[in-house]
């Protein structure tokens, strides 16, 4: 299913997002992760787009969404766009979803703005994730080491396989195809702005997510990997007690990238869950 494209202006920059689906379906919005792009969602939206009409955000700075200061990585400015993507759009309540970042940015929305979001999807955070814990320590260092530059394509995608060795070939394919172009010279390069996203990273302290999860009051889905270095179950079980609108989910054999690592498994979950909105 290809989808729609389209463009909207937001803080001097135009922003791109993707559409599945019908408008006159009820819509779902979703929010890639740090270094992802709309196209990620593809396979979750191919499942969907006959019930719900999906919309996938570039977030600034990524994919076909042109690129901003720095200091505007952060998840305040984040939260605006997606504001000014919901209002853009006219829609006035909708299912959001988000992986990582994307979650964080769903889960601040959805505290700022709870007369908007009917339910949410996050994909493995929570708490604590990105400021603690083996894979903030792991983000932390690919954002130092990443290349900017790869001398092929062969080359960069021996980069994703050795570290991502959970992605499908589909997710190796999709990230060579939506995140990284040919240069000038001949070079592969990031077609999201890799040194402005690592530079925030690594400086800006990441939000506090607990005031979100103490005050949603939405039917909440939280998406774990059964291999997650990223979000511990023992956040999940804490979450879980803070808010009985939550409910868990693992998905086995998938690490922090589990739309990636487990596709069906992933879709399936969301799927049921989603669809439990429209009873």
């Amino acid at each position: 299913m290809t989808p729609d494209s389209g463009y909207f202006q937001h803080d001097g920059l135009n922003l791109h997002y993707l559409r599945w689906g019908e408008p006159k379906c009820l819509p779902i919005v979703m929010l890639h992760g740090l270094r992802a792009y709309a196209q990620t969602w593809q396979s979750l939206a191919a499942e969907l787009a006959e019930e719900f009409c999906c919309y996938a955000l570039d977030q600034r700075g990524r994919g076909s969404s042109d690129w901003g200061p720095t200091g505007s990585y952060h998840t305040e400015v984040y939260v605006r766009d997606l504001k000014a993507l919901v209002d853009h759009l006219n829609l006035e309540r909708f299912i959001l979803i988000g992986h990582s970042l994307g979650g964080t940015n769903a889960l601040e929305f959805a505290r700022q703005y709870p007369e908007r979001v009917a339910a949410l999807v996050i994909e493995d955070i929570g708490p604590g994730s990105s400021n603690r814990g083996e894979g903030s320590e792991r983000i932390r260092r690919e954002m130092r080491n990443t290349p900017l530059v790869f001398s092929d394509w062969e080359e960069a995608e021996n980069f994703w396989r050795k570290g991502r060795p959970n992605l499908t070939a589909e997710g190796v394919r999709s990230r060579l195809q939506y995140s990284m172009r040919e240069d000038e010279q001949g070079g592969i390069v990031w077609k999201h702005d890799q040194s402005g996203i690592a530079e925030a990273r690594l400086t800006i302290t990441p939000t506090d997510l607990w005031p979100a999860v103490e005050s949603m009051n939405c039917p909440t889905l939280l998406v774990r990997g059964g291999q997650s270095d990223f979000l511990p179950q023992e956040t999940v079980n804490q979450v879980m007690q803070c808010n009985a609108n939550f409910q868990a989910v693992e998905i086995s054999g998938a690490s922090h990238y589990v739309h990636d690592d487990c596709p069906e498994a992933f879709n399936r979950a969301v799927t049921s869950f989603v669809r439990e909105q429209l009873q």
